[in-house]
């Protein structure tokens, strides 16, 4: 029984998040920045009768902090990927909260990476059973090329 366990253990564990450059501190200082020069601006339109302008700057400002609050949101996407000698599971989040789980063989399954010449991986994918599942599709190049490399070692050490 304890070898059935030994199987059942993880030979590989990522997780897979959107990387985001701007935390919560530099936001508060972006949307600072931009509403105090917007206050300004406003302020010196207004005093020579175009008002409107000062509302059209809010609006600006608004649409700003949608954007980023949409970015952030965004990066609440995960995928959580294992594998063991019987069972390689592919696990993605959405924004939302939503879950969907994909189940391979890692006997079966294959791994596809395409490349371009210039950008190097630009699309990773497993395959088998007739299902194509696509992973680390936010992931910066580099990235990519860490997880493929490893993913791929794990795959080949779980076929042993």
């Amino acid at each position: 029984m304890q070898e059935t366990n030994a199987l059942d253990e993880p030979i590989f564990r990522a997780l897979l998040t959107p990387h985001r450059s701007m935390g919560r501190k530099g936001f508060a200082i972006v949307m600072s920045i931009f509403a105090v020069t917007w206050l300004g601006t406003g302020a010196f339109f207004m005093s020579l009768g175009a008002w409107p302008v000062f509302g059209f700057f809010g609006l600006d400002l608004l649409l700003l902090y949608i954007a980023f609050k949409m970015n952030y949101r965004a990066a609440r996407a995960r995928e959580e990927v294992s594998v063991s000698r019987v069972l390689l599971e592919i696990r993605k989040v959405e924004p939302s909260g939503k879950t969907q789980s994909f189940s391979f063989n890692p006997f079966w399954a294959k791994f596809r990476v395409a490349r371009h010449e210039e950008i190097g991986i630009t699309d990773m994918a497993v395959e088998g059973e007739g299902r194509r599942v696509t992973i680390g599709s936010f992931l910066n190049p580099d990235d990519r090329e860490s997880f493929a490399a490893a993913f791929g070692n794990a795959l080949a050490t779980a076929r042993r």
